[in-house]
C-alpha cells in the first residue's frame, strides 16, 4: 500500500535529522567537511558539489518562477557544471546559497527536487524488492540520500537472498546490520561515525515501529519538534565513481557511459554501446526520461540513473 501522508513525512523526517539535525531539514545549510568525497553540500538533503547534483538543483531553482536570487546563482551554474571544486572556498557562493535558502521558492524547489531525485527512486528500488513498509522506505530513501545503496543492497542479495526468500522485514534487517558493519569499516573516518543511522533504524525496528507510528524518537530528539541533542555527521556515502553523464567537448567517456548506453539498450533503444555519451546517447536518455515522466534534459543524473537501476 502507499504510505500516507504522515507516514511519508515521517521517513522523511528521520532523514532530515540525519541529515540537518532537525525533522523538518535546513533549507539554507551550506556543509563542508575535510575530507568529505561530496565537497561542498547543500540544502534539506545536503545534495553535493562533487556528485553534480548541486548544480542540478540550483539550475532547477534558476529556471523557477520568481526565485529572488536567480539572476546572482545563474552566474554560477557553468562552474558548478564543471565541478568547479573552487566553490568549496567560494564565500560569496556559499553566502547566496544561504540566503536563497530562505527563499520559500528554493524551499518548493528543494522538496520537489529531493523527492525527484531520492524519495521517487526509493519507492521503484523498495518495490523492485517487494518492500513496502514504511520503516523499510525510510532505509531504502536514507541509502539513496546517504549513497551507495545499490552496493549494499546487492550485498545483502548475495549473502542473504532476496526479500521474497527470506521475507520483507528479515531482509531490512539484514540490510541495516550489512550496512552498518560496512561504515563502520570504511576508510574514510567521517563515514565510520555515521554508523548512527543504522542504530536508529535497528532501534525503530526493535520497538516493532514498522508504520512509523507518532511519535517516536531519532537521536534523541522527537520527530516534530525543533532541537536535537547531538550534532549530525553529515559526510555523504556517495560513490565517487558515480558521475553526472552529459553531453560535454570533450565527450564524456568510460565504463559508466557504457553502463548507461546498456542499460537504454536493455530497454529498447537503438545505441551505440562504446562507452562515449555522445549525441546519440543524449537523444536516447532524452527520450527515455521523456517515457518514464523524468525531466527530459538529456542528462543523466540521479534521478535517471535510478529508473536506470544504476544508482
Amino acid at each position: 500500500m502507499p504510505l500516507t501522508f504522515l507516514q511519508k513525512r515521517a521517513a522523511q523526517a528521520i532523514i532530515n535529522v540525519f541529515e540537518t539535525g532537525t525533522p523538518g531539514g535546513d533549507y539554507a545549510m551550506v556543509t563542508l567537511l575535510p575530507g568529505d568525497s561530496g565537497h561542498l553540500t547543500y540544502g534539506r538533503a545536503q545534495t553535493t558539489l562533487g556528485s553534480g547534483n548541486l548544480h542540478l538543483l540550483i539550475k532547477a531553482y534558476c529556471e523557477a518562477a520568481n526565485a529572488a536570487l536567480s539572476s546572482q546563482l545563474s552566474r554560477y551554474l557553468r562552474r558548478l557544471e564543471d565541478i568547479d571544486l573552487a566553490l568549496d572556498h567560494d564565500f560569496e557562493f556559499r553566502s547566496l546559497l544561504t540566503q536563497a535558502g530562505a527563499d520559500p521558492v528554493m524551499q518548493e524547489v528543494q522538496d520537489a527536487f529531493f523527492d525527484r531525485l531520492y524519495w521517487t527512486p526509493a519507492e521503484v528500488a523498495a518495490g523492485s524488492l517487494g518492500i513496502g513498509d514504511p520503516l523499510a522506505l525510510a532505509v531504502v530513501y536514507d541509502g539513496k540520500v546517504h549513497g551507495s545503496w545499490i552496493r549494499i543492497r546487492d550485498r545483502v542479495n548475495e549473502r542473504h537472498g532476496r526479500p521474497a526468500i527470506i521475507g520483507q522485514r528479515g531482509w531490512v534487517h539484514r540490510y541495516v546490520a550489512e550496512r552498518r558493519a560496512w561504515l563502520a569499516g570504511h576508510s574514510n573516518h567521517l563515514l565510520r561515525r555515521t554508523v548512527y543511522r543504522m542504530d536508529a533504524f535497528s532501534s525503530l525496528m526493535d520497538n516493532n515501529n514498522w508504520s512509523l507510528a507518532l511519535p517516536f524518537s531519532v537521536r534523541g530528539q522527537q520527530i516534530n519538534q525543533h532541537v536535537l541533542g547531538v550534532p549530525p555527521v553529515r559526510v555523504t556515502a556517495e560513490d565517487t565513481q558515480q558521475r553526472t553523464l552529459r553531453l560535454t567537448t570533450p565527450a564524456m567517456t568510460g565504463p559508466d557511459v557504457e553502463a548507461l548506453e546498456r542499460a537504454l539498450a536493455e530497454r529498447g533503444w537503438a545505441i551505440n554501446i562504446d562507452g562515449v555519451f555522445d549525441d546519440g546517447t543524449k537523444r536516447c536518455v532524452t527520450q527515455f526520461q521523456d517515457e518514464v515522466g523524468l525531466v527530459a534534459d538529456g542528462i543523466a543524473g540521479p534521478a535517471t540513473l535510478s529508473a536506470l537501476d544504476l544508482a
